[in-house]
């Protein structure tokens, strides 16, 4: 069985406490959710049209950071609600796009793997495909289509590379970048690798939890 990981409670632990804080503005949770995406296309142009690996970090860090405000404003005021639940994971998707999408257009030099040249892109779109949309797809659809409908047993789901552990090895290599664009290649990959891991992991948990 899949538990959540000791670093998904930790950044839930976090929401909640920057929760507490941003509670006291009169921002709503959903509000707070939308807002996330801003920063992320900005950060979008920053990538692709400015080519500014340090702006277009900055504001993808700020756009995870709201997006932990929304879910602590939501828990600390008792206002969570499936229609939130729903935007957060729509805004999630389109985040990710724009950061990933973002680096194919910023243009990263392509990688050797065991010999084999692979342009960056193939990396990307896989780490877009499996990581941002089937890992996801694989709960949602296991709900969707009542194969599991304890709520309980979907969360524990979880998976060795959810999103915000995906998102963290991907800002750590845009951090190193400037050392050398190896860094920031090795962590696409080993994000796209371990993305492909947790779906298969989500998947044979969903058949050894068929209700």
């Amino acid at each position: 069985m899949v538990m959540k990981s000791g670093f998904a409670e930790t950044a839930e632990w976090f929401g909640v406490r920057l929760g507490i804080i941003f509670a006291k503005i009169p921002i709503t949770p959903n509000q707070w959710t939308v807002l996330s995406v801003v920063p992320a296309f900005f950060g979008f142009i920053a990538l692709a049209s400015w080519h500014d690996m340090w702006l277009g970090l900055g504001l993808f860090v700020l756009s995870a950071l709201i997006d932990a405000i929304d879910g602590g404003v939501a828990r600390v005021t008792g206002s969570v609600s499936s229609l939130g639940a729903y935007l957060d994971g729509m805004m999630d998707r389109i985040v990710e796009g724009f950061l990933f999408f973002g680096l194919m257009l910023f243009g990263l030099p392509d990688s050797s793997v065991m010999g084999y040249v692979v342009p960056m892109w193939v990396w990307l779109s896989l780490l877009l495909f499996v990581g941002s949309a089937l890992v996801s797809f694989a709960r949602a659809y296991a709900d969707h289509r009542k194969v599991i409908t304890d709520p309980k047993k979907l969360r524990k789901m979880g998976g060795i590379l959810e999103r915000a552990e995906r998102l963290v090895i991907v800002f750590a290599g845009m951090a190193l970048f400037s050392v050398s664009a190896a860094y920031l290649n090795g962590a696409i990959i080993i994000a796209a690798l371990l993305s492909c891991a947790t779906l298969l992991q989500r998947i044979m948990f969903v058949v050894r939890n068929a209700e």
